[in-house]
């Protein structure tokens, strides 16, 4: 067997044809690729913690499998990487804040479950904002990750770790958590696959909360037929959350191979005013692909886009300050001793929270407060009933949305740490998908002039991730082929 393994081109296809055709063991691509990963690290800082012994043995069950004769599964051997948001029993899960630095938990999310059982390996756990509170990855405790396409760059936030790691080439899939973009922007910034579901389609049982309401779990990949692949083996109801949804699963692989002529494609357009002369540019050549494929192209309106980032930042904070109040020093997390209890949460909290984190609890608990809840949490609330009832009413005249990403391309590392406002904006285009729960994804379409890559948003109706994949994975093939 060969161990020279070209481990940025793999997909979960190639790896499967690699095990049966006896190229590679389970084993020896996992050594290479936690051996690559780690080599790799110093460049990106995508990684915060590695796991060679629980990558070894779930490598080891797969080369077992094999040995015997068995089916193989269908993620068999393939390395995935974990954001540390989302809990691993007896793997550090950090948050990456320093208040849970030495946090082990005692189980594992039903996500990684559900993808371990298909026979992933999982290398490691990804660093990303700070309790994923940010759009650039600046925000961790433990430094920022670099953009591999430009190292001078953010690559997005806050699963800036796992985008990296796909689009580096260390993981040929990751997890993310989408809570107002944190995984489509990534993913656009990295030129990578990331999707977000419909909210209530994966189980959010062990993402370790920021706004409940809003947290989703979805994939990283290069393809879209991988990132179909690891959706359709993590969705589905979860009796461990009771927020997950009931509704059937669709075979995601069999819908997507249809051709999308006639498809209705909606853009709407509060989303292309101000937006960047090459970003649009790029944008556009996507639109035409879209209509040379048959689907028939209309504007259409969603007139409460405007108000979303005044929403997204009421709501959000306002579920993240009272999700965080666990964090006292008293049970798990860190503590720095006082005089008082009282005392000992200010400490801990203050020595143990990033300033990102401190003005989002902050500005939380503001909202929440008796003399201004009704004026602005109630009222944010009422607001994003209009946001998800525009998605509503486009979906009764077209199939799926098309829209930008991102007004711009990844900005530079420091660029916009110090304004808190203009690092809000890097998510003005994808906060809505999550305020009305629909399912979105983001495809690469293209790089500006600087070959920063650049990203395609695709949103669909509740529970549709079929139309979405399959207009993402014929406009995909057009472009490659």
């Amino acid at each position: 067997m060969s161990t020279n393994i070209a481990l940025p081109s793999l997909t979960i296809e190639s790896i499967r044809d690699g095990l049966r055709r006896k190229e590679f063991s389970a084993t020896e691509l996992a050594q290479a690729a936690l051996a690559f990963a780690e080599k790799e690290n110093s460049k990106t800082n995508a990684f915060l913690t590695f796991s060679q012994e629980r990558a070894l043995r779930s490598a080891a069950r797969v080369d077992d499998d094999i040995a015997r004769g068995l089916d193989l599964p269908p993620l068999a051997g393939v390395p995935l990487a974990v954001k540390d948001v989302i809990v691993t029993r007896g793997l550090r899960t950090t948050c990456a804040s320093r208040i849970l630095e030495h946090y082990v938990p005692p189980y594992d999310a039903t996500a990684v479950v559900r993808l371990e059982a298909e026979g992933a390996v999982i290398i490691g756990k990804t660093n990303c904002d700070e309790f994923a509170m940010g759009s650039s990855n600046e925000n961790s405790a433990f430094g920022p990750v670099r953009n591999p396409k430009a190292l001078d760059r953010v690559p997005g936030g806050s699963s800036g770790g796992s985008a990296a790691a796909v689009a580096q080439g260390t993981a040929v899939l990751s997890l993310g958590s989408d809570t107002g973009g944190s995984i489509r922007q990534p993913a656009s910034f990295c030129g990578v696959v990331g999707v977000t579901p419909t909210y209530g389609r994966v189980s959010r049982f062990g993402l370790v909360a920021f706004a409940s309401s809003l947290d989703h779990i979805g994939p990283f990949a290069r393809t879209v037929e991988d990132a179909a692949t690891v959706l359709k083996i993590i969705a589905g109801r979860d009796e461990l959350d009771s927020t997950s949804a009931f509704a059937p699963v669709d075979d995601y692989h069999a819908a997507m191979k249809h051709p999308v002529e006639g498809l209705k494609i909606g853009l709407p357009k509060e989303y292309f005013e101000g937006l960047g002369s090459e970003t649009g540019s790029v944008i556009g050549r996507a639109i035409e692909q879209l209509k040379k494929l048959g689907c028939v192209v209309r504007e259409i309106s969603l007139p409460h886009t405007k108000y979303a980032l005044s929403c997204y930042y009421i709501v959000a904070t306002a579920e993240a300050s009272s999700n965080l109040a666990r964090y006292d020093g008293v049970r798990y997390s860190s503590r720095t001793d006082g005089s008082t209890l009282i005392d000992v949460y200010r400490k801990t909290r203050g020595h143990g929270f990033g300033a990102e984190v401190k003005r989002r609890i902050m500005l939380g608990t503001y909202v929440l407060s008796a003399g201004y809840y009704d004026a602005y949490y109630r009222k944010a609330q009422q607001v994003r009933n209009l946001i998800a009832r525009d998605f509503t009413n486009a979906f009764a005249e077209v199939d799926a949305i098309v829209a930008p990403v991102s007004p711009f391309t990844a900005f530079k590392i420091g660029e916009k740490v110090d304004d808190p406002l203009a690092m809000y904006l890097s998510d003005v285009y994808t906060l809505t998908g999550d305020l009305s729960g629909v399912p979105c994804m983001s495809v690469p379409c293209g790089e500006s002039a600087e070959g920063l890559p650049i990203g395609l948003q695709i949103f669909a109706r509740h529970f549709d991730e079929s139309t979405m994949f399959r207009l993402a994975y014929n406009y995909e093939r057009s472009v490659k082929s």
